[in-house]
């Protein structure tokens, strides 16, 4: 877990992996999604670990005029090598974030707060017109079934006051290029009425604990030696749906070294 950041090419291929970066693309039948995301900041040390905030969104629609189907799963692996760190960092629980406004959960878990960002989501009631909703979204370090966990509480005041608390277990492969995975099971929405279109986060926090500067994320730039930078698989994310329906996404990043 020394580094986030595996060199895979030449500094010469950056701007192909920039251009790659832009966003991800897939579809199957009508469903498609598009996954997007960067590692900030892209200038990192070549040996030492540094903070860092990963950005990503996902977004769910359809290629007809239908709705999109319900999202049941979503999970994003990153890069094995990256380091996460949780020790000393204030945890907390759901029972305190539920039916909560954004102002309330803050006032309550502050301290826990690693991320932050927005929703999109959508009502179709049946002879109607689609109702679309949006809110805000605040990332709190948490501990669930024993592990490291995130909760993702999601609120909004448009068209309705409504606000749900998404827990994200996170689980560590032993194998593979993409190690720290974070996962989470998407409730029913609106009596199955509605459907989440998308979900975009930052995710990042700096603190100290024992006299000690730490970061919730951080990662090195491990371009090989007479190389500026490096490009590297970031992510992979995989969004599940009704009936066995999986598309899966695959997110490319770049770096360069800094001295210092």
């Amino acid at each position: 877990m020394r580094r986030l950041l595996i060199a895979t090419a030449a500094a010469c291929c950056l701007s192909i992996a920039a251009a790659a970066a832009q966003g991800q693309i897939v579809q199957k039948e009508n469903v498609r999604v598009t996954f997007d995301g960067a590692l900030l900041p892209r200038s990192l040390p070549r040996e030492r670990l540094a903070p860092v905030t990963v950005h990503l969104d996902g977004r769910v629609a359809s290629v007809d005029d239908t709705p999109p189907p319900q999202l049941r799963q979503i999970s994003v692996a990153v890069n094995r090598a990256g380091r996460l760190s949780v020790a000393g960092l204030p945890t907390c629980p759901a029972s305190t974030l539920q039916q909560t406004s954004s102002a309330t959960a803050l006032s309550a878990c502050r301290n826990a707060l690693v991320g932050h960002g927005r929703f999109a989501a959508a009502v179709d009631f049946p002879g109607a017109a689609v109702i679309p909703a949006t809110g805000r979204v605040l990332v709190f370090n948490a501990r669930r079934h024993g592990k490291p966990a995130m909760l993702l509480h999601l609120y909004g005041s448009s068209p309705v006051r409504a606000a749900f608390v998404l827990p994200f277990e996170i689980s560590r492969r032993s194998k593979g290029q993409f190690g720290t995975v974070f996962s989470a099971e998407i409730p029913r929405l609106a009596s199955d009425l509605g459907y989440v279109t998308e979900i975009e986060l930052a995710i990042g926090r700096k603190y100290r604990y024992a006299g000690k500067a730490r970061s919730f994320l951080s990662a090195s730039c491990a371009a090989p030696d007479g190389f500026s930078g490096a490009v590297y698989q970031l992510a992979k994310a995989t969004f599940a749906f009704p009936k066995g329906q999986r598309l899966t996404s695959k997110l490319t990043g770049n770096c360069r070294v800094r001295s210092g």
